[in-house]
């Protein structure tokens, strides 16, 4: 799994679960940011979602999903 993979894997559910347009959603979640897992063993990457709240707040649902499956990405 990689920064793409994970974005791509982002846009797929909320088109999904909460429909609208791929280009705001990428817009919204934002960049992956991608930490050493020597540093960061749990979990070896975030987001920092920029859209409305109830927009955040889909995005983050969707990191708890995509965190308890793949929690260190390359």
């Amino acid at each position: 799994m990689t920064v793409h993979d994970i974005t791509d894997q982002f846009l797929a559910i909320l088109l999904r679960e909460v429909g609208g347009t791929r280009r705001r959603w990428r817009n919204v979640i934002g960049p992956v940011k991608l930490y050493s897992a020597e540093t960061h063993p749990h979990c070896n990457w975030s987001i920092t979602p920029g859209g409305d709240a109830g927009e955040n707040s889909a995005v983050e649902r969707v990191a708890d999903r995509l965190r308890d499956k793949y929690p260190i990405i390359g």
